[in-house]
Parts: structure tokens; C-alpha cells; sequence
């Protein structure tokens, strides 16, 4: 393997569609791309006041997530953490979580390790509700 991988993210497949989420968000995973062996970086982009259908959580993996813009509120088990652009939050393996966008809509860096590939993260859907 080279010692380094050069690739815009923004070209990586976009896998909304696949979730049947393609008309509120766009989502990117690069790990494969990059080649990635040990972490995971994807790119999430979610329209004004698009709120995720799911929660989720992972067997293995950790996750940061990055504001890069917008604004957005993240629902972490039973708290509601409001995030303005550079905020960063840590989530641990077995903690639920998921977003909602601001009034601007939000754009996400989320980076996740250990490498786990498909099948780690276990979903349940419309699990924030007001």
C-alpha cells in the first residue's frame, strides 16, 4: 500500500440514494477510497431541518463528529446537544445518537475507529421523537 491516498470526498459515491434518503441529505464514506485501515471518514450533508429517521450505535466503533457549517442539533441517549460550526463531539461505541439540522441545514466531517466495515452499527428507526 502507497504511503499516502489523495481523494476529494465530494467524489466518493454519494449513498443517500441507497438509504432511500437522497432528496434531504447527502452522505459520503471515503474509507474505502483512502484506503483506510485502522479509522473511517465520512462527509454528511443534510438539508434545513432534516431530522435523520434513525438513531444508531456501533458494536466496535467510536465516532467524532465535526460541524463544519450550519447548525444542527444532535440527540446523544436522552440529551439534546445544540452544535454551531466547529463543534466537536465524541460518541462512544454503545451510545445512541443522531442529528437534525438548523435552519441552514448542516454539513458533518464524522470520523470513526476502528476500521469496522459494514455490519457494525446497529439502527432503530424514529427513535427521536418529540
Amino acid at each position: 500500500m502507497s504511503d499516502y491516498t489523495h481523494l476529494n470526498i465530494k467524489d466518493v459515491e454519494d449513498q443517500a440514494p441507497n438509504f432511500g434518503l437522497g432528496d434531504n441529505l447527502e452522505f459520503r464514506m471515503a474509507r474505502v477510497g483512502l484506503g483506510l485501515e485502522e479509522s473511517g471518514i465520512s462527509y454528511l450533508r443534510m438539508e434545513p431541518g432534516f431530522r435523520l429517521p434513525f438513531g444508531h450505535k456501533h458494536k466496535n466503533q467510536e465516532e467524532v463528529y465535526v460541524l463544519v457549517s450550519g447548525s444542527a442539533r444532535m440527540k446523544i441517549e436522552d440529551e439534546v446537544e445544540d452544535l454551531k460550526p466547529w463543534d466537536a463531539v465524541r460518541v462512544h461505541k454503545d451510545t445512541m445518537r443522531t442529528m437534525e439540522a438548523g435552519d441552514e441545514g448542516a454539513e458533518f466531517l464524522i470520523v470513526g475507529a476502528p476500521n469496522t466495515g459494514p455490519g457494525d452499527a446497529e439502527m432503530v428507526q424514529e427513535w427521536w421523537s418529540d
